[in-house]
């Protein structure tokens, strides 16, 4: 019992990006207004041929006994104490009333049966995404820093259904929903938070939380989660940047240093400022990328590459360009390079005939 109930919260809380835009409340708000106009009509058809009927109480129909005889007969409570007794009346309820009985339990009985299966198939997503899901990425913070590193990984390949978004926002998750985003609502530093996002089988973690005390726990749980993964984190502060790494992450980036260098060097020459901006906006002007050394390049020296080599990644050393250790290149290389972004694909234009 404790399972299901778990799960059950589970459900609640993982949230999948949904395709039916309109709102539950909305959706029953219609089927009421549906139940509303059938009731009405019967009322009227009843009150029309109200000479028809008759009541065992004081054998004469009046408006709220044409109201009552209507719910009770919509309801299909039927107590018998008023009925058609005339040819014209007992048509009317073949024909007309009966079919409209049929459906205001299509309205009522159908609103419950969508409701239960809508959370069926909730359910059925859900746990057919659990097991679909593997070496993902799992984003923590959906604020700027999380949303630009999202659209850096998307640019070079990344699908939005390899994504998760953690935060603890449950609006910040709709709007990651709206754009197509799986999301889990919670606080990330806890371990049963990130275990319904699935960290345990991520490939990649990318840790974009607004306080570094927060960044710090976060690392420290995924890290026992999950061994492998490659865990990047953003801090505020530079002197929390050796903590966040004691804590388990492979990469940290120092935010504030990061903006303050970038604001010195456009003092110091704007062109510069400008170049380094550009290879950090991903998809304009220069890229900064990680490729594998080709067979064509493997033997060479660092400077006879096609492109512009900044380092070399030889195992876990990077060697600067102009490392003598660097050259020749190997097979078992990777190269940080600057190239020129791609342009974006522009859509095929097809003419008519000619004549």
């Amino acid at each position: 019992m404790a399972r299901h109930a778990d799960e059950k919260l589970v459900s609640r809380r993982v949230k999948l990006p949904r395709r039916v835009v309109e709102k539950p409340l909305r959706q029953v708000g219609k089927r009421l207004l549906m139940a509303l106009f059938v009731l009405v009509l019967t009322v009227l058809l009843v009150y029309v041929d109200r000479d028809g009927y008759h009541d065992n109480a004081n054998e004469t129909l009046d408006f709220l006994d044409c109201v009552y005889y209507a719910t009770v007969t919509l309801s299909t409570t039927g107590y018998g104490d008023i009925v058609p007794y005339s040819d014209s009346a007992r048509l009317m309820n073949i024909l007309l009333i009966t079919p409209l009985r049929v459906l205001f339990l299509i309205i009522l009985v159908g609103t419950t049966l969508e409701v239960l299966t809508e959370r069926t198939r909730e359910e059925w997503r859900l746990n057919r995404w659990r097991k679909q899901l593997r070496d993902h990425t799992v984003v923590i913070g959906f604020g700027t820093k999380g949303r630009s590193a999202l659209q850096t990984l998307l640019s070079t390949g990344l699908e939005k259904e390899r994504v998760v978004i953690v935060d603890p926002s449950s609006k910040v998750v709709d709007m990651a929903n709206a754009e197509g985003f799986t999301g889990v609502v919670g606080d990330a530093t806890r371990s049963d938070v990130l275990l319904r996002a699935e960290l345990q089988k991520a490939r990649q973690i990318v840790i974009a939380t607004q306080r570094d005390d927060t960044a710090v726990l976060v690392a420290l749980t995924a890290r026992q989660l999950n061994r492998g993964a490659k865990i990047v984190a953003a801090v505020r502060e530079e002197e929390n940047a050796p903590l966040l790494r004691q804590s388990g992450a492979d990469a940290v980036i120092t935010s504030a240093s990061a903006a303050g260098r970038l604001l010195g060097l456009s003092v110091l020459s704007p062109s510069a400022g400008a170049v380094m901006e550009d290879l950090i906006q991903q998809g304009s002007g220069l890229d900064l990328i990680e490729r594998p050394v080709t067979k064509s390049e493997a033997g060479r020296n660092v400077r006879d590459t096609a492109d512009l080599v900044v380092s070399v990644l030889r195992g876990h050393r990077l060697l600067p360009y102009d490392d003598p250790h660097a050259g020749p290149l190997q097979l078992t290389d990777r190269l940080i390079v600057i190239v020129r972004a791609a342009p974006p694909a522009t859509p095929a234009v097809t003419l008519p005939p000619a004549d």
